[in-house]
């Protein structure tokens, strides 16, 4: 398939796309499509999407077909594209930036460890110090006290939060969950209008298997793009 580079279009279709805010959106999929449009895939996994689709859709013959066709505003082969450019990022991904996963893995491990924790937020110092007193005693269990008292929407799961990654929770609270060991009450604390009571429940440490390292190469193809479509940007 053939896509038209930005350069071909005329100053009016630019002028309508940066008046419309498409520009950007325009100049990264011209980035997109140009890096992965010499992707080979394999016969049958073209097959494979292109027989999905028309099952998905409901289409038995070539008369839906192309009736569908017309409704979408897409020619066969433009669908084709649509349907494949999924598979053809992942293989170019895979190709161009897996060898730099586990690299990018490391560096951002501590962002993508995962915690559950409870947690109860009131905004009476004196309140949170007193349920915590009674978790701690053994007088009430920390779910029951959430569920009553906590004025967040961990209300609602009886103050359970996760699992969320690590870096989700606010910094002073994802300070002191890494520091914790599981099972741990936290004494009260404040942050901004609130006053917490928390324990960490449970611990999930990254780890870099090939679902994290799909994630890395294609975090790692996005930032790519992201800075192609800048310079082009730049250049107009």
């Amino acid at each position: 398939m053939s896509n038209p580079s930005f350069h071909d279009l005329s100053p009016e279709t630019k002028a309508l796309l940066s008046r419309h805010n498409l520009l950007k959106a325009w100049v990264r999929a011209e980035v997109t499509a140009t890096a992965v449009q010499s992707v080979d895939l394999p016969p049958e996994q073209c097959a494979e999407l292109w027989s999905a689709y028309l099952q998905k859709q409901n289409i038995e013959d070539d008369v839906a077909l192309n009736q569908h066709l017309q409704e979408i505003g897409l020619s066969a082969d433009d669908l084709h594209w649509q349907l494949e450019l999924p598979r053809r990022i992942r293989h170019y991904s895979q190709e161009h930036f897996q060898h730099k996963a586990e690299a990018r893995f490391l560096a951002r491990k501590e962002q993508l460890d995962r915690v559950v924790y409870s947690l109860l937020r009131v905004k009476d110092g004196f309140l949170a110090r007193e349920l915590y007193l009674r978790i701690a005693g053994g007088e009430a269990n920390f779910a029951d006290l959430a569920a009553e008292y906590s004025q967040g929407p961990e209300a609602k799961t009886k103050g359970i939060v996760g699992p969320v990654p690590m870096r989700q929770a606010h910094p002073a609270l994802s300070e002191r969950l890494r520091t914790s060991q599981p099972g741990q009450l936290l004494e009260p604390f404040n942050i901004e209008q609130w006053w917490l009571v928390a324990r960490l429940e449970r611990y999930e440490a990254a780890r870099f298997d090939a679902a994290t390292a799909e994630q890395m190469t294609t975090e790692l193809f996005q930032e790519w793009v992201q800075e192609e479509m800048l310079c082009k940007m730049a250049r107009l």
